[in-house]
C-alpha cells in the first residue's frame, strides 16, 4: 500500500529515546527547552512552549488571551474538528465561515466579515495544505476590527511567515504531519505572558515544574491558575529534536513532488480541480502537507477511491466539513456554507510525504486517470 502519509523514523530517533532512557529523567526535562528553543529558531521566531498536542496548545492559547464565556470566535468548517472543539472548551461560541473556492479553500475573508458582530473576539486562521494565508489582508482584518488573530499552524511546519500573524500559533506534530513527535504540539506567540500563561497551564497552574525544583533543590510550590496536564515529556523532544534537523529537506522534497502532481495531473486530467494550482505572484509560502485534488462534479469519489485502493493506493478526505459533522450539526442546525460543502463532497487527498519519488507520482496519476475516465 502506497500510504497518504508516512512518518520517517530510523536509527537517530532511536538512539535520541535511548539517550533520554540511558539519562533517567523523561518528562519535561532539558530536551524539552532545547526542542522549543530550536523549533523557534527554525521559524524565526523569539520562543516556543511545547505541549502535549496541537489541540493543547489551542486550548491554552485561547484559555491565555482570556477568550470566554459569550465570546464569538470566527472558524473554518474546512478543517480537523480539534480547531472547532477548542472554542468549545473555552467557553466561547464558534461562527463557521466559508472557504475563498475550490480553487483557494482557505477561510475567505469576505465571509469572515460578513459574520463579525459584536460579541466577536478572535479569529482562527487555519494554514490548509500547509499553504500560508495571505498575511497582510489578514492582519488588517484582525486590527481594524479589534480581533485577536489565531494561526492553526497543523499543517506548516517549516513554512515562511507562520507564526507571524497575530497574537499566537499553533503547531501538530501528529504522527502524519511534516515532522514528529508521535504526538505534540507547540504554542508561539510574540506576546511574552501568553508565553508565561501557557507554560504554567500546561502543567496544573503550578508555579514550578519537577525539573526545576530537581535543578534548584527547591520542593514547594503554588497554584495561582487553572491549569491542566498538557505538558510533552522528553522522549517526544528528543524525537522531535532528530525530526526538526530533517524538516526542511523533507519540505523541500514535498514541494518538488506536489510540482511534479500538478504537472502530470493538469496534462492528463484536465477536469481534475487542482486547489493552489494556478500560480500566484509571488507564489503563497507553503510546506506542502498534503496533496489534494478536487474530483469532476458527476464523478464518484467512492468508485475513485476503491479503484485506487485495489491498485494499493491510500487516499483521504481533507476533510469533511465540521459545520455538518453530528455533533455540530444539530448545535448549529442552519448554517450552510456553499464552497466549503461542495469542495468536502468532491475533494480527495493523494499520497504526498518524502519517502515517495517521481514513479510514485506517476503511477498514481495514471490510476487516477483511468479510474475518472471509467
Amino acid at each position: 500500500m502506497l500510504p497518504v502519509a508516512e512518518p520517517i523514523l530510523g536509527e537517530e530517533e532511536k538512539a535520541a529515546l535511548c539517550e533520554v532512557v540511558d539519562g533517567g529523567w523523561i518528562t519535561m526535562g532539558d530536551r524539552v527547552r532545547v526542542f522549543e528553543q530550536e523549533f523557534a529558531a527554525e521559524h524565526n521566531l523569539a520562543d516556543a512552549v511545547a505541549v502535549s498536542s496541537c489541540t493543547a496548545a489551542l486550548h491554552l492559547i485561547l484559555q491565555s488571551l482570556g477568550i470566554g464565556p459569550g465570546d464569538e470566535v470566527l472558524v473554518p468548517s474546512l478543517t480537523f474538528v480539534a480547531t472547532v472543539n477548542c472554542v468549545l472548551y473555552a467557553g466561547a461560541s464558534p461562527v463557521f465561515v466559508d472557504i475563498e473556492g475550490l480553487d483557494w479553500p482557505v477561510i475567505s475573508l469576505t465571509d469572515a466579515a460578513a459574520k463579525c458582530t459584536a460579541r466577536t473576539r478572535a479569529v482562527i486562521l487555519m494554514h490548509y495544505a500547509g499553504y500560508v494565508a495571505e498575511r497582510e489582508a489578514w492582519r488588517y482584518f484582525a486590527r481594524s476590527r479589534g480581533l485577536l488573530l489565531i494561526e492553526d499552524a497543523a499543517h506548516a511546519a517549516g513554512a515562511e511567515q507562520v507564526g507571524t500573524f497575530g497574537n499566537a500559533a499553533a503547531f501538530s506534530f501528529y504522527g502524519n504531519k511534516n515532522m514528529t513527535t508521535a504526538e505534540g504540539g507547540v504554542v508561539t506567540s510574540p506576546d511574552r505572558s501568553v508565553f508565561e500563561n501557557v507554560r504554567q497551564m500546561r502543567n496544573h497552574g503550578m508555579t514550578s515544574g519537577t525539573f526545576q525544583r530537581f535543578s534548584n533543590q527547591t520542593v514547594g510550590y503554588d497554584v495561582t491558575m487553572l491549569g491542566y496536564n498538557y505538558r510533552m515529556d522528553d522522549l517526544r523532544a528528543a524525537i522531535g529534536l532528530t525530526q526538526l534537523r530533517k524538516l526542511k529537506i523533507w519540505n523541500d522534497k514535498r514541494r518538488t513532488l506536489t510540482q511534479l502532481y500538478m504537472d502530470c495531473l493538469k496534462e492528463r486530467c484536465p477536469a481534475l480541480g487542482l486547489p493552489f494550482g494556478e500560480r500566484k505572484e509571488p507564489p503563497p509560502p507553503s510546506a506542502h502537507h498534503i496533496m489534494p485534488v478536487v474530483l469532476p462534479e458527476d464523478a464518484d469519489r467512492q468508485k475513485v477511491i476503491d479503484a485506487l485502493r485495489d491498485v494499493g493506493i491510500q487516499t483521504s478526505n481533507h476533510y469533511p466539513a465540521a459545520h455538518r459533522l453530528s455533533f455540530y450539526r444539530d448545535r448549529f442546525p442552519s448554517v450552510r456554507l456553499p464552497q466549503t460543502e461542495e469542495y468536502a463532497r468532491r475533494q480527495l487527498t493523494l499520497p504526498l510525504h518524502p519517502r515517495m519519488d517521481a514513479s510514485h507520482v506517476d503511477r498514481v496519476a495514471t490510476v487516477l486517470t483511468t479510474a475518472l475516465m471509467h
